[in-house]
């Protein structure tokens, strides 16, 4: 394997950082990373403290020791399976920049498929509240699905509840950066407890793992996102049953309720759902895939 510190010429010149990108990309390759010359190209751009764009317009600006240093520290990093998003501490969602914490999971593009089915409903006129619906996230984590939903809805308002302080910690900055500060709320609660109020919309990306199979996941997840945020029990389907146990409670009438769902659980939620009151709205889909093609959003309304 390359050294992970950066090269020096016979002359002692220091390493550029369009040699640096090049050189870490083929470690990453061999290492059998899914997408090395994009990792090296983050990872370099992050340590050098230049923007990404720099490293196709000026690849010839030399590294200083330091940033040479913290290249080769998450370059080990990476080689250990750490996500890129956790060695640089926030990932891109939407057109949102989030800050990431331990206590958080690290939110997928798949998840966005939530946020834009809530979005879609509010344009059609299904939601009460209309343009300025409440809006309520189970398990908010970095506050992605709320905050995305707030920014874009700038009449809107909301809660997070998560059970982990430092989620919410993480949340509220996200929540400040991003401008809904002033419309978002973050609250410390097991799923639905201490919340009392009602909401137009409910949505949650619930974890559902099946405890067996998360030591089989892919290492990025299983060694780096947090088990809480990830375990569904032992069939994966237990946060599911615990907020359908009361959250019609705190349904506006006509109001929503949006599951994130693992690939191949959308028929079974749906089944949970109906045994809870809930039923497809008749006028639109109930199931909605992520861009993968893959199923992801199951959308319900209690029925009347």
């Amino acid at each position: 394997m390359p050294d992970t510190a950066a090269a020096n010429d016979s002359r002692g010149r220091a390493e550029t950082i369009g040699e640096a990108v090049r050189r870490v990309a083929q470690v990453f390759r061999e290492a059998g990373l899914e997408t090395p010359e994009l990792d090296a190209r983050i990872l370099v751009a992050e340590g050098a403290g230049v923007p990404r764009a720099t490293l196709l317009a000026s690849p010839e600006v030399g590294l200083e020791a330091e940033a040479s240093r913290c290249i080769a520290s998450y370059q080990a990093r990476r080689l250990a399976r750490e996500p890129v998003s956790r060695i640089i501490g926030r990932r891109e969602f939407r057109t949102l920049m989030l800050e990431l914490g331990a206590a958080t999971l690290d939110p997928r593009p798949e998840t966005e498929t939530i946020v834009e089915v809530a979005l879609e409903l509010v344009r059609q006129g299904a939601v009460p509240g209309g343009r300025a619906p409440r809006v309520l996230d189970l398990g908010t984590g970095t506050g992605a699905v709320l905050i995305a939903v707030l920014a874009e809805l700038p009449k809107a308002s909301g809660v997070g509840t998560d059970i982990a302080p430092e989620a919410l910690d993480v949340a509220r900055r996200n929540a400040e950066r991003q401008g809904v500060a002033e419309r978002a709320s973050f609250r410390c609660a097991d799923w639905l407890g201490g919340v009392k109020e009602n909401f137009d919309l409910v949505l949650s990306n619930p974890p559902y793992i099946p405890t067996e199979q998360i030591a089989a996941l892919e290492a990025e997840v299983a060694q780096y996102d947090p088990r809480l945020a990830l375990d569904g029990g032992k069939d994966g389907l237990e946060a599911y049953r615990t907020i359908l146990s009361g959250v019609r409670q705190r349904l506006s009438p006509a109001g929503w309720l949006l599951f994130e769902v693992n690939r191949g659980d959308a028929d079974t939620v749906l089944a949970l759902c109906r045994a809870q009151g809930f039923a497809p709205d008749g006028e639109r889909p109930w199931l909605h895939m992520d861009l993968a093609g893959q199923p992801r959003c199951v959308a319900v309304r209690a029925r009347q």
